[in-house]
């Protein structure tokens, strides 16, 4: 019997950059969500490993041994056949976790395949510094260099959240070369209880993305994408997610959410656009 798992876009409402260690690795303090709109992992029993890469995003990701599927693949199996697709819903160097969602989503359909437990997460951070709470996959508090996961005190508000793409792919080590500084504020110690989504909203307005301002410098295009979200219709705050090129705008309805990706659809056809539930 094949075995589905679902990896969700991972979004960064803050990222902070608070610091970089002695091997080169940066400190962030970063209030990730997760939305409703996501690839597909399918694994089956097979004598060899093996990937296939369908769906509206394959064209952009051919096939390689490096894939973080197939390293994902590795790091669980042990030597462990298994025939896997990956059905790519999201774009490639995007910001929102499509390469580590994927290799997360890898691990728990090939753990449920092969009746194995989870990896352990010193083994997963391996992977990448998004795949440990990308194998969560709730909203949680990402700080070190992304290995440490706090529970939130108070849950967040139901919200929606437009996402959109101009296009543009976003290597995540040129951001962080382009950097001024890289021991900014961390959040507050205590994040507030946010009521409703125009709370949230409030709050993350004083918080940052601070690979925003490089990102841009490198692709005019991420400013011209959250300016066109911000100007949509009941679009409470937009932002870029991670290193980009991806921004959200946050919404408190899902109607409101659907009407404006309509029209940003409308207005920039080119764009990957998508309307989701963000998930806590």
């Amino acid at each position: 019997m094949p075995t589905d798992a679902f990896a969700a876009a991972k979004i960064n409402l803050t990222l902070h950059v608070t610091g970089q260690r002695a091997d080169g690795y940066h400190l962030l303090d970063s209030l990730v969500v997760f939305a409703e709109t996501g690839d597909t992992i399918r694994a089956e029993a097979a004598d060899a490993l093996s990937l296939t890469i369908t769906g509206p995003q394959a064209a952009a990701l051919p096939v390689s041994d490096d894939n973080l599927v197939l390293r994902a693949a590795r790091l669980v199996g042990q030597g462990r056949g298994a025939a896997i697709t990956l059905e790519k819903r999201l774009p490639i160097a995007s910001g929102i976790g499509g390469g580590s969602a994927d290799a997360a989503a890898t691990i728990h359909a090939l753990c449920r395949l092969w009746d194995l437990p989870l990896p352990s997460q010193a083994d997963v951070l391996k992977l990448g510094a998004d795949v440990p709470v990308c194998l969560d996959s709730r909203a949680l508090r990402m700080t070190g260099v992304g290995e440490v996961l706090l529970p939130l005190a108070h849950p967040l508000p139901a919200a929606w959240l437009v996402l959109a793409n101009p296009g543009v792919s976003q290597p995540t080590p040129a951001v962080f070369k382009a950097l001024e500084r890289r021991d900014h504020a961390p959040m507050p110690q205590q994040l507030p209880r946010m009521a409703d989504a125009a709370s949230l909203a409030a709050f993350l307005a004083t918080q940052r993305n601070d690979l925003e301002a490089p990102a841009m410098r490198l692709a005019p295009e991420i400013a011209e994408t959250r300016e066109a979200l911000a100007a949509l219709p009941g679009c409470l705050l937009a932002r870029m997610s991670g290193s980009g090129a991806t921004c959200f705008g946050l919404f408190t309805e899902e109607a409101a959410a659907a009407g404006a990706a309509a029209l940003l659809r409308a207005r920039r056809p080119g764009w990957w656009v998508e309307p989701a539930r963000m998930t806590g």
